[in-house]
């Protein structure tokens, strides 16, 4: 070591003798002591300015990178009792499911269907047969891998008629095949276009429920506690003294067929109503809250609220079995033309919503520019008069009312649930058409009794109601004349003959761009009918933290479509070069 040493010293010392260093030393020997000065200020503004560079040069390179880690809680009105794909009932049942639970395919934010449990997939010609292959790596959260054994023992437990599961009527006729270990194929009685929206239902561990019967299935501590393929698995489950659970913690899943998620853990906790629900957000006891209606979002004072629209359309319904006025088409399109839908959607939806005047949800389909024609044009209380007007109607200054020819006069109840959001759209109606010169009774039911006892015998003139359409635009059940009686529908008991043939090419049609045509040639049915008069559709509400980010709510069908991607949400991040951003 010492001779490495002299060795080195010996080595400087000649480097520091060559004629280019001794130049270098010869000059600065010559320099007074104020040239030295700046000499060396000015190297050393050179050597700043160059690290600058340096360092924006870099800023200008890195980009953020998604990194794993961080937690949020969110709070949840209800309380879960069937976190299973099967029964789920609630909006609480369906979040924790979501989370939980991976299907074949799976619902993207953009609103298409994509692989999740399932490698690939394949669709006969005729639109009959679907075969799935499902992924070697898919697992469930116990370690043992998803089989084409666990699809058909879900199937087969969702049509069990003991266990009353809501998604029955989905697979319905639908014939369910072993292929292989990794293969299922299904059979389709009838092409059905949103066949593939089925089979984002979640699969359940046949290894673990297959020794649990019907009469049980409901009873099993695997609802409350479930094991499932999604993004997320129980860790712990926090119950109140009488065994309710309060409080779910998830934490990420590591083998999640799409990637182990970003955020490592979420809390879900549960609460009885809204007002506890916003009470415990303000106290920061959770960080994001949805479902609340909107008049409660001036009062929370949150930083970031994210909205998209729901595929729900709210609207009045006319039975003209009930009451015959409803037979004159005059009548439906004055009622139509006397309602200022912008006005409901400012003050009872405080703006979140979007007026509507189609059964097709915006956004569901992309439509061509047209202008609107003259019997589009909204012209408000004289408008709707003058429909009425030259139809031959006359208004009965005494009574207050339009009278027909057959002296039928413009009288009829207007029948809605006990809602809050309801009852305020129902008086605003009832205002508007009485201005046009109607006399509208209000009538208000329990939600059950209005179900039981009004919708499904048909018992009301007119129905204010909303319909849930759903991300796969099937508008048979609400629209065909085969489905005017209960269990159908068809609430306004609609009959078009073409109508009907457009609905029927609608379900059947697997080529997106021809169905939409379809679905536009049956609005232009619908608009010259009149058969109902379509309100508005409401935006779903979600409100969250600022660190949470990489949520996407751009299709929302339901409130556990906020989940959709929630595998690649974030809230840590690393500045990482480009080229090591993937």
């Amino acid at each position: 070591m010492k001779d490495f040493l002299k060795h080195l010293i010996s080595v400087i010392n000649a480097r520091l003798d060559a004629p280019f260093v001794v130049g270098i030393k010869r000059v600065l020997s010559s320099l007074s002591r104020f040239e030295t000065v700046v000499l060396w200020t000015l190297v050393g503004m050179l050597i700043l300015s160059g690290l600058n560079l340096l360092s924006k040069a870099n800023g200008l390179i890195l980009v953020e990178a998604k990194a794993r880690g961080g937690s949020f809680t969110e709070g949840i009105v209800g309380s879960p009792r069937f976190i299973n794909p099967v029964l789920a009932l609630s909006d609480a049942d369906r979040d924790l499911a979501s989370l939980v639970y991976s299907g074949l395919m799976k619902a993207t934010p953009e609103g298409e269907v994509v692989e999740d449990a399932a490698l690939n997939y394949s669709i006969s010609p005729d639109g009959l047969s679907y075969e799935f292959t499902i992924r070697e790596d898919a697992l469930f959260h116990d370690g043992e891998p998803v089989t084409a054994d666990d699809v058909i023992f879900t199937i087969n437990k969702t049509l069990d008629p003991a266990i009353k599961s809501a998604q029955r009527a989905n697979w319905d006729g639908v014939k369910v095949e072993k292929v292989d270990e990794h293969t299922v194929r299904f059979v389709l009685q009838r092409p059905y276009a949103p066949f593939l929206q089925n089979t984002t239902m979640g699969i359940l561990p046949k290894h673990l429920w297959q020794g649990i019967d019907s009469g049980q299935f409901p009873f099993s501590e695997m609802n409350v506690s479930p094991v499932g393929s999604g993004p997320y698995k129980v860790k712990t489950v926090k119950k109140d003294s009488t065994g309710i659970p309060e409080v779910y913690i998830l934490a990420s899943f590591n083998d999640y067929a799409l990637g182990k998620p970003y955020i490592k853990k979420i809390t879900l906790r549960f609460y009885s109503n809204e007002t506890d629900l916003m009470r415990a957000f303000k106290k920061g006891a959770v960080d994001a809250i949805s479902g609340i209606s909107p008049e409660s979002i001036g009062t929370l004072g949150a930083q970031r609220i994210e909205r998209s629209p729901l595929p729900r359309i709210f609207g009045v319904f006319f039975n003209q079995n009930s009451a015959q006025i409803f037979s004159h088409k005059e009548v439906r399109a004055a009622l139509n033309a006397a309602i200022d839908k912008n006005m409901i959607v400012d003050q009872v939806l405080s703006g979140y919503g979007t007026s509507i005047d189609s059964p097709i949800p915006p956004g569901s389909i992309d439509r061509p520019h047209a202008t609107t024609s003259p019997e589009e044009t909204r012209g408000g209380v004289e408008e709707a008069r003058n429909i009425l007007g030259r139809s031959g109607w006359t208004f009965n200054e005494e009574e207050g009312v339009w009278t027909s020819r057959t002296k039928e006069e413009l009288r009829f109840s207007l029948s809605t649930s006990n809602v809050p959001e309801l009852k305020a759209v129902a008086n605003m109606l009832k205002e508007m058409w009485e201005k046009v010169g109607a006399q509208v009774d209000i009538k208000v039911f329990e939600a059950g009794n209005l179900n039981q006892n009004v919708i499904r015998p048909r018992e009301y003139d007119a129905l204010l109601f909303g319909e849930v359409i759903g991300r796969e635009l099937d508008l048979f059940a609400f629209w065909h004349s085969s489905q005017r009686n209960d269990p159908g529908l068809n609430i306004a008991l609609y009959a078009n003959i073409t109508a009907d043939a457009l609905l029927e090419k609608g379900r059947t049609e697997l080529d997106a761009a021809l169905r939409e045509t379809v679905y536009l040639n049956f609005e232009k049915e619908i608009k010259k009918d009149v058969p109902a008069v379509f309100l508005y559709s409401p935006d779903f509400i979600y409100i969250l933290p600022e660190y949470v980010r990489g949520v996407l709510l751009t299709s929302v069908t339901t409130s556990k479509d906020r989940f959709l991607n929630v595998h690649e949400w974030y809230i840590r991040a690393d500045k990482v070069w480009g080229i090591f951003s993937k």
